[in-house]
């Protein structure tokens, strides 16, 4: 009799399931782990980034200026600018701080959404497919909630408006992204940016350590035992 752990397919970072094991397992149990793992992983984003310093206090997801402002503001700070360029930078991850939690509610819906199909096809994709199957889902209306979210936060700061005409000129001469050089637009992009690598993250957790969640189904579904 083959061994049960020689018959798992395992690529870098990931034990999936093998044939056989997908066999033992229901659809339904399938669905219901991946769904699981998704809400499991929406929580713990939103918490993480929705709360003072979640942007700010973390590297990995810390909004800065872009490209050619970001070295624009290491002159502008020589000339006593810095306290301003400080709170411009300060405000725009506040600004994607307060988005966040506005997310939650439309992040489940789409996990309470989700085919049968669609987790079964996540279960034997890479250890980010469930995130990507999310964003591809979720980014657009997402950027339609978190805009005026935005807008609202950076309308206080004295910088945003110089922001968008420096920003404006810039992109014409190529040195920023055309998307990056409204600076509502460019806080909501990198918003979302950081809300799905985090939600990365906590998939990758799931699928790597299934039991660490105390969960039995999805140690089933994840674990291949």
């Amino acid at each position: 009799m083959m061994n049960k752990r020689r018959d798992l397919i395992l690529a870098p970072g990931l034990m999936l399931l093998s044939p056989w094991a997908l066999a033992a397992l229901s659809e339904g149990d399938a669905a219901s782990g991946i769904r699981a793992a998704l809400e499991r992983g929406v929580a713990a984003a939103v918490d993480m980034l929705g709360k003072s310093d979640g942007f700010l206090g973390n590297p990995a997801v810390r909004i800065e200026l872009p490209g050619y402002l970001k070295d624009a503001a290491k002159v502008l700070k020589f000339s006593g600018q810095g306290k301003k360029i400080d709170d411009l930078v300060m405000a725009m991850n506040r600004a994607a701080e307060g988005a966040v939690p506005a997310a939650k509610p439309l992040l489940v819906a789409a996990v309470k959404s989700m085919s049968v199909e669609d987790g079964l096809r996540i279960l034997k994709g890479g250890d980010d497919s469930a995130t990507q199957f999310f964003a591809a889902k979720t980014r657009a209306p997402l950027s339609g909630q978190f805009l005026p979210i935005v807008t609202k936060a950076t309308e206080k700061v004295s910088l945003a408006d110089k922001y968008n005409a420096v920003a404006g000129k810039a992109s014409g001469f190529g040195l920023v992204k055309k998307e990056d050089a409204n600076i509502q637009q460019y806080v909501t992009n990198r918003a979302l940016d950081g809300l799905f690598l985090m939600v990365a993250e906590e998939e990758k957790k799931i699928r790597k350590d299934p039991v660490g969640t105390g969960s039995a189904l999805l140690k089933k579904v994840f674990g291949g035992f």
